[in-house]
């Protein structure tokens, strides 16, 4: 270890199965792990990681820059156990506008393009993006339309009837005057408001000494509506350009983020994450946040952070290189911006105790669980099977996991069913679960069947072959008591509810007076269900898809998406002659022949 390079780069510190447990960056490689190894390093983290590695790998780089890049793409790529990983959905929307185009039509868009469009945003979410473009459509009435229908409408649309468009598709406005639109529209999105409202007041009074009546009242109406948004607009913030205001709360170790999105002085919104549990040190944190959310679409011109990083430097200069222009780092002490971060950290405390009542409400529905169905252990870690065909057809089974009340999709499996060929849901679940647990794959806390006693007495046989002891229960939506008799003298269907069946217990258990435990096993089992039904309905669309051109000898895709383009169906294929085979492009007189002779033959 003590052979590390005086160099920058980056370290990956690894466990007994050669597992990346920790990534690390350095500007002094050999410094940074003499200072882990002496006991120099007085973050909390160190002892523990100290305690938990086997091995540790360099990689050097030539500057610091090129050692937080790397740090950045190796976290991301191994998710190390013990790196700060900030759980963000990755999803920026922003509005487009190309005004290189004729008519340009103003949309929202996911990502950005390498194009010549302008690009808005981002905006903390899709519904502050569509209020957003609902609004400049309403005061600003460009085109929604995609391009190629655009290009063929030969009459305006419903748009126009209800005055959101003025019709370019049919002539009624020409490229000048729309382009005047285009224009104030950008203004808008850019923040010049009150320049705007100044030049349509200007152009208000030449419209109206034209006497183009009609023209000063779109421009009046327009006006009006954009002094009302202009007085709804009531936090300002002193600042030029665009800000991000990140905000933090911290208790016991769990931090919390929230993101405020000021906009030409402007808020607009907020973005939260989820709480990330920690003991690395403050300023290493903020700093992990800052690399693993901003990415060449997002970057503002400032960020207003509550901390001092460690590597301040290097990060604005990565910032600055991605955004290709200035981006400040700032920590306020005093005044607006100041003002601003006490907001986003309220925010941040807001949700963080909301996200602890919550945290409390899943380990008391787990809990009850435990006492009332006698578990050997708290269900912290859950997984379901559920089986889905019809008539034996196209079978599937489906595994999902729940880790502490929340599912956990690195779990979820699928499985094909192989050995079962006919209606057999007992064969099919015995399948899934025999597949599941052979193997080393970590076991859960509790195991729930989608069934009845007959399915949890398949999964208890598996389990009891595979000499494995777990806590298994059976969740089965069933009537109850009195109402199968009543309802079946009466012609209607019984009152269903979920029963849970225990092993070596002959009644079912209720828990509908435990509606938070009860609710926890049936998200599992309904998410179970859902998992299961989307697979078998893909593996019979694809089956129904499947016609007799596959075949076929000597023909591929390429030729099978000719013949289907030309005839339009594999049944019209089937109709045709020899010469109509003939005659198409790509196929030629041999081939034409094998396709006919065979479709002939399967007549």
């Amino acid at each position: 270890m003590l052979s590390a390079p005086r160099s920058p780069g980056v370290y990956l510190m690894l466990d007994g199965r050669a597992g990346v447990i920790y990534v690390g960056k350095a500007n002094d490689l050999k410094s940074r792990i003499t200072s882990y190894l002496t006991g120099k390093d007085t973050r909390p983290m160190a002892p523990f990681l100290m305690a938990r590695i086997h091995d540790i790998e360099f990689i050097t780089t030539t500057t610091e820059k090129e050692a937080l890049i790397l740090e950045n793409n190796l976290i991301k790529k191994h998710r190390p156990r013990y790196n700060v990983i900030l759980r963000d959905d990755k999803t920026y929307y922003h509005l487009s506008l190309n005004l290189k185009e004729p008519y340009p039509r103003l949309q929202l868009v996911r990502k950005r393009l390498n194009d010549d469009a302008l690009y808005f945003g981002p905006y903390p979410s899709g519904m502050a993006a569509k209020e957003t473009l609902r609004f400049v459509q309403q005061v600003f009435p460009l085109r929604t339309c995609r391009n190629r229908v655009f290009k063929f409408r030969t009459r305006p649309c419903l748009e126009y009837q209800i005055g959101r468009c003025f019709a370019p598709c049919s002539g009624l406005i020409d490229e000048s005057a729309y382009r005047k639109l285009a224009d104030s529209a950008v203004s808008f999105l850019q923040g010049r408001r009150r320049e705007l409202i100044s030049d349509l007041k200007k152009q208000m009074e030449e419209a109206s000494q034209d006497l183009n009546f009609e023209e000063a009242a779109h421009l009046r109406d327009r006006i009006h509506l954009l002094e009302h948004a202009l007085e709804k607009q009531n936090v300002d913030s002193v600042g030029i350009g665009d800000q991000d205001v990140l905000g933090f709360r911290v208790d016991r170790n769990v931090y919390q983020f929230c993101i405020l999105f000021v906009r030409s002085g402007k808020l607009l919104g907020s973005k939260s994450f989820a709480p990330v549990k920690t003991q690395a040190d403050q300023g290493e944190i903020i700093s992990s946040v800052l690399k693993q959310y901003y990415d060449s679409s997002n970057i503002p011109d400032e960020i207003i952070l509550p901390d001092g990083l460690p590597d301040k430097k290097v990060i604005a200069e990565w910032l600055s290189d991605l955004k290709e222009k200035k981006v400040r780092l700032t920590v306020p002490v005093r005044g607006v911006k100041k003002a601003l971060l006490d907001m986003a950290s309220a925010n941040a405390r807001e949700l963080l105790a909301s996200d602890r009542k919550k945290e409390e409400q899943k380990i008391a529905a787990m809990r009850i669980l435990q006492e009332k169905l006698s578990l050997t252990k708290l269900p912290r870690r859950i997984e379901c099977y559920d089986i889905s065909n019809i008539s034996g057809q196209n079978a599937v089974g489906s595994m999902v996991t729940f880790q502490d009340g929340e599912k956990d999709k690195s779990g979820y499996r699928r499985f094909r069913i192989k050995a079962v060929d006919q209606p057999d849901d007992y064969g099919m679940m015995r399948e899934v679960l025999k597949r599941r647990f052979t193997g080393d794959d970590a076991l859960p806390d509790l195991v729930v069947v989608d069934g009845g006693k007959g399915q949890l007495n398949i999964a208890l046989s598996v389990l009891n072959e595979l000499k494995i002891k777990l806590d298994v229960i059976g969740l089965a939506k069933e009537e109850r008591g009195n109402w199968r008799a009543k309802n079946k003298t009466e012609g209607r269907g019984g009152k269903t509810e979920d029963r849970v069946y225990l092993p070596r217990r002959k009644d079912a258990v209720y828990l509908s007076s435990r509606p938070a435990a009860l609710s926890l096993l049936q998200r599992v089992r309904d998410e179970a269900h859902r998992f299961a039904v989307s697979y078998h309905h893909r593996l019979k669309q694809k089956a129904d898809f499947h016609s007799i051109l596959d075949a076929i000898p000597d023909i591929g895709g390429k030729r099978k998406k000719i013949l289907l383009t030309h005839f339009g169906s594999a049944s019209e294929v089937r109709k045709s002659s020899l010469e109509d085979l003939q005659r198409i492009p790509g196929i030629g007189r041999d081939l034409a022949g094998k396709i006919y002779s065979y479709l002939k033959k399967e007549k």
